[in-house]
């Protein structure tokens, strides 16, 4: 009788091992330095994937998705704009709403040169969609420098269907 016992409570634990990953939280871990320095290589994390379910991502937000662009992998980035917003990247410079941003997260690795994304005229994002970038601007496949590898041209936008949660706590 013990042997069913144990191989019961070890199923079921598993089970719910399993189904906290996949309907509530997971550990991540962060691959690349496009977030630094407010999240580098290396980081653990935690997703939660409750509370997109309740509310939509608010600007400022770090969310991880899967990629509007075809990449195998799921990224994390920061929302800049969300749905009505109106964004547009001037020589690096983000300006939502017409107004210029204060954002002390963000770093630049080669201020002075002139890269991709580092200017876009102003664009509406639409309902059901964000805008984001990676913290590191410079270094960064995000929002700013995507490219639809079917059309060539930049999607600009990541649906809310491709998030898959909100980046919490360092553990």
């Amino acid at each position: 009788m013990k042997p069913i016992r144990t191989a019961l409570i070890a199923i079921a634990t598993i089970a719910a091992v399993l189904a906290v990953r996949r309907w509530i939280g997971e550990p991540i871990y962060i691959a690349s330095d496009s977030m630094a320095p407010t999240l580098t290589k290396g980081h653990h994390l935690i997703l939660d994937k409750i509370t997109f379910r309740f509310r939509p991502p608010a600007r400022g937000e770090i969310v991880s998705f899967r990629s509007p662009v075809g990449e195998a992998h799921e990224s994390v980035k920061r929302v800049i704009a969300v749905g009505g917003d109106t964004v547009e990247l001037r020589k690096k410079r983000v300006y939502l709403n017409g107004e210029p941003q204060l954002e002390v997260y963000a770093y630049y690795a080669r201020p002075g040169e002139a890269l991709q994304g580092d200017d876009m005229p102003p664009a509406a994002v639409p309902e059901g969609e964000l805008f984001v970038l990676g913290d590191n601007r410079d270094n960064s496949n995000d929002s700013a420098s995507w490219l639809n590898p079917a059309t060539g041209k930049p999607p600009l936008f990541l649906p809310l269907s491709e998030i898959t949660g909100k980046v919490r706590g360092v553990y």
